[in-house]
């Protein structure tokens, strides 16, 4: 549970990681908040994608390949 100590921010390679209160952001908010009460929570990590690093810069992703269906375990 987050307990905003802000230490995963500059963790986070790709930076997807934000601050709820950074104006711009109400879009990533209400879609966290929609689909958290319906995908599982995630308890451990996995490892990424062999081709992570090709994607790391690229814009739209979300238009491109996002799916609110939750991947399979």
């Amino acid at each position: 549970e987050c307990i905003d100590c802000g230490v995963c921010e500059p963790e986070c390679p790709p930076n997807a990681i934000l601050p709820d209160t950074e104006k711009g952001l109400e879009k990533w908010l209400e879609l966290n908040r929609s689909l958290s009460t319906t995908w599982p929570n995630i308890t451990r990590k996995g490892e990424a994608p062999a081709d992570a690093e090709n994607f790391k810069d690229e814009k739209d992703k979300f238009e491109k390949y996002f799916s609110d269906k939750p991947a399979a375990r």
